[in-house]
């Protein structure tokens, strides 16, 4: 391969795989979403970490029925499915629960057309003896019918005084009654065309780049995991595997190296669980740590900044010119088209009259209500006195707001003081909230 971006991916997956089968149980799993760009490589690292022996499947995920780049003018098929290579610890120990899906109703209606007089659908399955004398079957009379079985006559009289066994006209070969109530369903293979992408008209889209269905993850933790197991997801991006490991009653750490992904996280759980309790490592929690984020990466810095007043940053995992935006927020109190705040972070020592004008000139340009100077230094007396030239926000709901708020970062991490604006339970948004189907579980404290 040579030096190139494909094998650094490589050598960086592979540092962190052989950390993942180290802190791995017995009985535990790996899965590992991929592309076709980069599967093959990647399944030679599991095997080299984990043994060729541990490899379970290489399940197709059937993620869209179309793609853009299969239009005019490609000179490929449509690429319309993901990879996702399982291994386990031990093929005897690990956990393993098998999923059925639906039957198809096609299926249902032309496999089972009879129906008992209280409408319990069945279907007629044939119980003849495969093999014959040669496999051990039986031979007897069943109903004026002699044929090889699969029964013994004490289980097959007993299944005819329970009216499992019937004949349908007199001479012909009896059957069972299979009942559609008492099938699992189908078992779930390796390729899997029923879990559809997530687009922006999904009620669980949040707009992150790397978003996967919760269904998907669902069917992953239920299939390897049981209640009260711990589920590791050491790229957890927006937060779905940890999602639906909440839901699904399991423990669970999330690992992300981005404060984006890590803030929205947070929202996406207290929105979906309200009153969950779960420990947050690696973020500043005091001013001094705050510094040192700021010193160390800047854009870092603006994206945790945005998450102490609950706004969305403006250019999410992108860098460059801001125009003077670093986060934004949106709010309805009343009928017409949402409202816009604008948040500016500054984590410099020195901060200036001048930055609040700007920010003011923000405000005005963007056709903003409010505007938000997040600041890591303290701010001046002549800084107050400029923000409050740009006087309120009178809303519809009866509250006014100052227009232009200046807040810094050691009272909003002590909670000295907050961002005022009007609540966006009334329709507003920042991050986008997921829409699921909420249960009354508090996750337990890791550390």
């Amino acid at each position: 391969l040579g030096e190139n971006d494909m094998m650094a991916y490589l050598v960086m997956m592979a540092n962190r795989l052989l950390e993942l089968r180290r802190v791995l149980k017995p009985t535990g799993s790996i899965y590992l979403h991929c592309d076709s760009t980069a599967s093959h490589y990647l399944k030679i690292v599991l095997d080299g970490v984990f043994g060729k022996d541990k490899y379970c499947n290489e399940i197709i995920w059937k993620r869209t029925s179309a793609h853009s780049d299969s239009g005019q003018g490609s000179r490929h098929f449509g690429r319309i499915t993901d990879t996702i290579l399982f291994y386990n610890m031990s093929a005897a120990d690990s956990t393993w629960n098998p999923l059925y899906r639906d039957y198809d109703e096609k299926y249902v209606d032309r496999d089972y057309r009879r129906a008992d007089p209280d409408g319990r659908r069945y279907r007629l399955d044939n119980i003849q003896g495969p093999g014959g004398e040669k496999k051990g079957n039986p031979f007897y009379e069943v109903m004026g019918v002699s044929r090889y079985w699969r029964y013994s006559k004490e289980r097959m009289q007993a299944l005819i005084d329970a009216g499992r066994i019937i004949q349908t006209r007199p001479g012909a070969v009896p059957q069972y009654k299979r009942y559609l109530d008492e099938g699992k369903g189908v078992p779930i293979q390796n390729l899997w065309d029923d879990v559809s992408v997530i687009n922006n008209r999904a009620g669980e889209f949040l707009g992150y780049p790397t978003q996967k269905p919760i269904a998907l993850l669902e069917r992953i933790i239920q299939a390897s995991s049981n209640d009260g197991d711990v589920v590791l997801d050491p790229f957890c991006g927006c937060g779905t595997a940890v999602h639906a490991s909440q839901s699904l009653g399991r423990k669970w750490i999330g690992i992300d190296i981005t404060h984006l992904a890590i803030s929205l996280i947070e929202k996406r759980l207290r929105d979906a669980f309200p009153g969950i309790e779960f420990d947050v490592h690696g973020t500043p929690k005091d001013l001094d740590s705050a510094r040192d984020l700021a010193t160390r990466d800047k854009y870092q810095f603006q994206w945790w900044a945005c998450s102490l007043v609950n706004a969305q940053p403006f250019q999410g995992k992108k860098k460059g010119a801001d125009s003077g935006i670093d986060g934004l927020i949106y709010f309805q109190d009343d009928n017409g088209p949402p409202k816009k705040i604008v948040v500016s972070v500054k984590g410099g020592e020195n901060v200036s009259v001048a930055m609040v004008r700007d920010l003011a000139h923000v405000v005005k340009r963007e056709k903003a209500e409010i505007g938000l100077f997040v600041t890591l230094a303290d701010s001046t007396d002549p800084m107050r006195k400029e923000a409050t030239k740009e006087g309120f926000y009178d809303s519809p709901v009866g509250v006014s707001f100052p227009r232009l708020q200046i807040l810094t970062i050691d009272a909003l991490i002590n909670r000295k003081e907050q961002a005022r604006y009007p609540d966006l339970a009334q329709g507003g948004h920042t991050f986008k909230k997921a829409k699921v189907q909420e249960k009354e579980t508090v996750q337990n404290k890791l550390f």
